[in-house]
This record gives structure tokens, sequence and C-alpha cells, in this order.
């Protein structure tokens, strides 16, 4: 049966749910200026407190040639933000007893026995040794496997990745299975466990879901996730009622200003599923996800994981007082935005507001989409934020930390 779409909707007025109106004004003119110097074509922003939504502003376009306005309907490619959703797919596995974030990945993907990790050399002269343990389902959710992306241009192994046509990482025309393949072939940079590398993970481990499950992995995110949720519009490819929804994609010129680009989802079945970062969704899919996650697994009666797994998923799983920063693996991940920041399953979770470079509460998670969307979630202050566009910025946007800053200086309780 199809289910029935809904549309994100204002629930409360920002004062009763300890919000002050005026600086959410100052929030959406802050952002609204983005638009209208061209850096972005339009957004949606959502605060909600305690389950409620007390702040709902769109604004320009969703697709600028065709004059299309950003509705509370439009449809946005989150690209990373998939990869929570993969780890509550996982988790799910987990409570049923037929995975184990302790288990080997060899045991569900044998191509994975054996790892090697980098020493030193490049193309055909490379060198590795034998790790010094197995990668574990763990190391997936948490990106400390040892895996990266080709795109770095960082280290060695990238090149590697690049070499064997994983630039944008899955080989052109390959599905899910055989570009994990592709994966398991190719040296680790670090021994599993000991560092930190943003990476491939979740495609592997998007994998390991369909090898457990006996399930493509669009399956049974659908029957499991989406479908009792009420995420309507979410998957990993749009239809043709869903396709005038879709936001246009844009790339930041070098002068700052956007035009658009190629990308996904596809109009039909991807052949390559991405745990990594495949799904669409609108705002009011995304609000539902987050609520799953704030109400510690339950929404609406309907429980799809148990309180203990979801605090296993957004508590930090890096050593003693490591983050992101200082356990980081590559330079890419040396900068000021991980200061005090941890991670636990495919969020990002934080460890030390002092630390931090934005206002947060201590144990606030979330994740960001490389289309410039981000969610959190701040248990402290009961409060779930979400920010929906569609540019992928050649450098670091600024628009994330003025997105925190405001929201934080709205709060009155």
């Amino acid at each position: 049966m199809a289910q029935v779409r809904q549309e994100l909707r204002q629930e409360v007025d920002p004062g009763e749910a300890g919000l002050d109106g005026k600086a959410l004004d100052r929030l959406d003119q802050h952002l609204a200026r983005h638009v209208d110097e061209g850096r972005l074509p339009g957004f949606l922003v959502a605060v909600a407190r305690g389950g409620r939504v007390a702040h709902l502003t769109t604004h320009g376009r969703r697709d600028v040639a065709a004059g299309l306005p950003v509705e509370p309907g439009t449809l946005w490619r989150i690209y990373s933000m998939t990869k929570p959703v993969t780890a509550v797919a996982a988790l799910l596995l987990v409570e049923e007893g037929r995975l184990s974030p302790d288990d080997p990945l060899e045991r569900h993907l044998p191509a994975f026995a054996d790892p090697r990790v980098y020493v030193d050399g490049t193309g055909d002269d490379v060198r590795t040794r034998p790790a010094a343990g197995p990668i574990l389902i763990r190391h997936l959710l948490t990106h400390t496997a040892g895996l990266t992306f080709g795109f770095y241009h960082t280290h060695p192994v990238d090149a590697l990745y690049r070499a064997a046509g994983l630039e944008s990482s899955v080989v052109p025309g390959s599905d899910l299975a055989e570009t994990v393949e592709v994966y398991a072939s190719l040296p680790l940079q670090f021994d599993p466990g000991t560092q930190w590398n943003y990476s491939v993970a979740s495609n592997v481990l998007g994998r390991v879901i369909e090898v457990v499950s006996g399930q493509p992995l669009d399956v049974f995110l659908a029957e499991r996730i989406f479908r009792p949720l009420g995420m309507a519009d979410a998957g990993f490819h749009v239809t043709g009622e869903q396709a005038g929804r879709l936001a246009e994609l844009y790339g930041e010129r070098e002068d700052g200003g956007i035009e658009p680009v190629p990308g996904l989802p596809l109009h039909g079945r991807p052949r390559f599923l991405s745990g990594s970062g495949g799904m669409v969704a609108s705002a009011h899919d995304w609000h539902r996800f987050m609520e799953l996650l704030r109400r510690r697994g339950e929404l609406d009666g309907v429980r799809l994981l148990a309180p203990e797994s979801v605090a296993l998923m957004t508590r930090n799983h890096l050593p003693g007082d490591a983050d992101l920063r200082s356990f980081g693996s590559r330079p890419v991940h040396d900068t000021p935005d991980n200061d005090g920041v941890g991670f636990g399953f495919n969020v990002s979770v934080v460890i030390d507001p002092a630390r931090t470079r934005f206002p947060s509460g201590p144990g606030t998670y979330g994740w960001s989409g490389a289309a410039t969307t981000t969610f959190w979630v701040d248990p402290v202050r009961d409060m779930t934020v979400q920010f929906m566009t569609q540019v992928r910025p050649r450098s670091r946007h600024t628009v994330f930390q003025d997105l925190k800053r405001l929201v934080y200086a709205a709060v009155t309780d």
C-alpha cells in the first residue's frame, strides 16, 4: 500500500518552545542573504523542541532557471546524511542477533580476510604488511577501519583508490557488491581501530546489511525504516511523481557563485546502492528520522530500536579524550571544526563543548552532506535542527557555523 505523503509544518509558536522569535528572524535574514547574493539557490531550515516544529522557513528557489520555489515538500539529495540511516539499519540486525559490532568483517565478506596495511611506495611498488588485527563491524560504523576516499589526494592509498577507478567511490558501471570487492583488494592506510579516517566504510556496511539480511539495501531500508516511520519520499531514486519536487543540484564556482552540476539520484533504481551517500528525502522524512533518534528508538507507537541501541549509536567511540582532530589520520581532518568532537556510529558527537568551534550541548550528535545539508540533535536542550539546500562547495562553507551560532542565540531556556 502506498504511503500518504506529508509535508513538514510548524506546530507551535517559538516562544512556547523556549525560542526567541526575533532571533530566529535574524537567522532567516542571514541565510536569505546567502541566496540574495547568489551563493545558495534556496534553503529550508527547521528547528524543533520536544518534537514539535517551532520554526520552519523556506526561501529561494529549488530550481533557479525554472523559477521553482523551495517548498516544505521539496526533495533533497542528502548525501552523507545517508550514513546514520545505514547505522540504524545495521543496529536492527544487531538487535536480531544476526550481526554484532564485534564481528570480524570477513565473517560476512570473506574478501576482507587477511587485510594488509600500507608501508611505503607508490603504484606497482607499494609495500604492505599484515594488519595487526581484523576489521570489525564497529570499525566500519566508526570510520576506523583503515579505508579511505580516492578524492582526498593526501596519501598513497588514496592514489591506489583512484587507479582502481574509485575517484567517486564506485567503479563506473559496477554495483555495490562488485565495488566492495575492489575496496577489499586495496591496502588499508592503518591498522583497524588505531585512527579515524572518513571513508567508504558505510558502503561496505551497506553490503554487509545486504548479505546478512538477504535483501538489497534499498529494499531493506524501505521495509524496515522508511515505511514504519512514514518516510514516504525517502529512497535511492525519485519516481515520476516525485521528480518535479526534486531540487536542482548546484556547484560553487571559483567566484563564489553557483551553477547547475550533475548529480544523483537517478530517475530509476540505481545500479550502485550507496549506504554512504545515495539517499533522497524530504524535510518531513528527515524530521521523522531525527525524532526516532531523539525518542530513543520509538516514534508514534512504533519501536524500531531499543533505547540502549540508540545510546550506543550516539555516544563517542573514540578512545579516551581523543577527538576527530587528534585521532584523525589525515591533514584533511586537522581543522578547528573537529576540536572537541568525537564520533559514534556514523554520527559526530560533541564531547567537550568548551573546545568546539560552534555552540552545542554535550552529547549533541548529527552529520552533514556534500550538498550543504546538515542536521543535529541536542539531547540537553531537547532540540533537533535540519538545514537543506543543494550546493556542492569548492571549499568549506561558512553556512554551518552561522546556522549553529544563530540557532543557539535563539534558545531562551
